[in-house]
């Protein structure tokens, strides 16, 4: 927990950082007894310096969302959370981080993690666990984070090599710790008319985890 321990303690069960240039205005999510809350899209740098571009949702008491900030370095510190949305006649689950604390950035700082992710939750699916073409071992997890409230987020995760062969072995109920970073993924969706969507997933790409004895 070394890593995270810049971040303030909101909620110790799901905790993000994320450090990237924003690259959207905002656009109007919802609102919640008076407080509006809008998106915008950060762009994160990845090792391989390739991109991830991850939405975030942030109250309008925690920034002007009447200002351009397009091009704009900022850190976020928040959750990564997820709620169902009905469309063609099925639910489909939408990802995004949820902002607690904002801070914007002179540039880019080598010296802090620009994607980070903990997450402490139960198995909710069995693990599905594959090989790509060229041998590499994945598993795929659905992780349950408990909220406040009887609330809970339902977040996607990814495991590679040891650590897919570890999770294959997870049983619906476990109770996992796990730690990452946060990526987009573009698919290519083929809807009930035959035609196709360009669509993009967010999962966690998981470096370290833990099964927790219950």
């Amino acid at each position: 927990m070394s890593d995270y321990a810049q971040q303030p303690k909101f909620i110790e069960n799901n905790q993000v950082q994320i450090m990237g240039e924003i690259l959207s205005d905002f656009s109007f999510s919802h609102e919640v007894y008076g407080e509006g809350f809008y998106m915008i899209d950060i762009s994160v740098k990845r090792l391989s310096d390739s991109y991830d571009i991850i939405p975030v949702m942030i109250s309008e008491r925690l920034i002007d969302v009447t200002q351009d900030y397009k091009g704009e370095m900022i850190q976020i510190f928040g959750q990564f959370r997820s709620y169902n949305r009905h469309e063609e006649k099925k639910n489909r689950l939408v990802l995004s981080i949820f902002a607690r604390e904002i801070h914007f950035v002179e540039e880019e700082n080598d010296k802090i993690k620009s994607n980070q992710i903990f997450l402490d939750g139960y198995i909710c699916k069995n693990p599905v666990y594959r090989r790509t073409p060229l041998g590499r071992e994945i598993a795929d997890m659905l992780l349950a984070v408990n909220r406040p409230y009887g609330k809970s987020d339902y977040i996607p995760c990814i495991c590679w090599g040891r650590n897919a062969r570890f999770a294959s072995g997870f049983e619906v109920g476990g109770h996992v710790q796990i730690w990452g970073r946060i990526q987009s993924r573009e698919y290519v969706k083929r809807l009930e008319d035959e035609t196709t969507q360009k669509r993009t997933a967010y999962e966690v790409s998981v470096s370290k985890l833990e099964y927790l004895d219950s």
